[in-house]
């Protein structure tokens, strides 16, 4: 592996990029990572750490002197995550690296979420990465890497993770869902695409009822029938989750039925669901979608109004 190599090598790079789609375990990479730069074990080609081992347990806990960790942070007037890291995080990775490591050792900063950055707080994080401190090692998570700045990207190394594959999927399902029966655990792997995090937040979210919801809509493309908008928010019911999940796993057929037409991998039902239509149209429809559940999300609209909508646009041939 790149980072145990870099490890053994004694040259350990001051920042690096971890890349690839939500819920494969980049951050558990970053962690492990981390974990053993903090130990200051010897280089021995694995980033294992008994649990046993304080350094383990203190990172776990939050705790440790050397380790700070970056995410967006909880709006309490709003009563939600940020939708963005902001430049008053990332100047407090800039003191904090200048500090001398508590422990002799390394200091290290995990950025989770990094594609959630802001034009500003990306201008205060390049001036970091343009003079790293010794011994200091960034560490940026990031599911969207087209977002940073090109010059943040050129600075740091970068590991791309593939998707996990389906039967990695299954057994990880085993140990976390212990209790769920094999047609379960099959169904949420189908709809995890590689992504053990998207099967375990779709289990929480009743993710194949609202899949059931989305085959509906796309077993009747484009004739859908007037009602089924408001059938489909009636079942959902009113629950913020339900329709998050509705409209992600809508844009996410979306999505893989543009992707296999345009790589000559379609099957008649992607055919017959995209019709007419343009690869570029449907793009813009898949784009057009993203906005009104972020529109509706935020501005706490009706998602009623926005299911109905969301189904016209689909329908719509013109």
């Amino acid at each position: 592996m790149m980072l145990s190599a870099a490890m053994e090598s004694g040259r350990m790079h001051h920042a690096w990029l971890l890349t690839g789609p939500s819920g494969i375990g980049k951050a558990t990479l970053a962690y492990r990572f981390a974990r053993h730069l903090l130990s200051g074990l010897p280089r021995t080609g694995s980033l294992h750490l008994d649990s046993a081992h304080p350094t383990f347990r203190r990172v776990a806990a939050g705790t440790h002197a050397d380790l700070l960790t970056v995410e967006r942070e909880w709006d309490e007037k709003r009563k939600k995550l940020r939708g963005e890291i902001v430049i008053e995080t990332v100047r407090s990775v800039a003191g904090f690296l200048r500090l001398t490591p508590a422990e002799g050792g390394w200091r290290v900063v995990i950025i989770d979420g990094a594609e959630d950055i802001n034009r500003n707080a990306a201008n205060a994080l390049l001036k970091v990465l343009e003079e790293p401190p010794p011994r200091a090692v960034l560490i940026l998570v990031c599911s969207a890497a087209g977002r940073l700045l090109p010059t943040i990207r050129s600075r740091c190394r970068r590991l791309r993770l593939a998707t996990l594959t389906d039967p990695t999927v299954d057994t990880l399902l085993q140990r976390y869902l212990a209790e769920a029966d094999p047609a379960t655990r099959d169904r949420l792997t189908s709809l995890a695409e590689g992504s053990i995090g998207r099967a375990l937040r779709l289990s929480d979210s009743d993710g194949i009822p609202a899949a059931q919801l989305v085959e509906r809509v796309l077993a009747n493309l484009p004739n859908l029938p007037a009602n089924l908008g408001q059938d489909i928010a009636d079942a959902l019911g009113r629950g913020e989750d339900a329709f998050s999940t509705f409209m992600d796993l809508l844009r996410s057929a979306v999505a893989a039925a543009v992707r296999d037409v345009a790589r000559g991998r379609f099957d008649p039902d992607q055919a017959r669901l995209l019709g007419p239509r343009p690869l570029d149209a449907w793009v813009e429809i898949w784009q057009s979608l993203g906005s009104m559940q972020a529109e509706t999300e935020d501005l706490y609209l009706e998602k009623r109004q926005a299911i109905v909508s969301s189904l016209a646009m689909l329908a719509s041939q013109n």
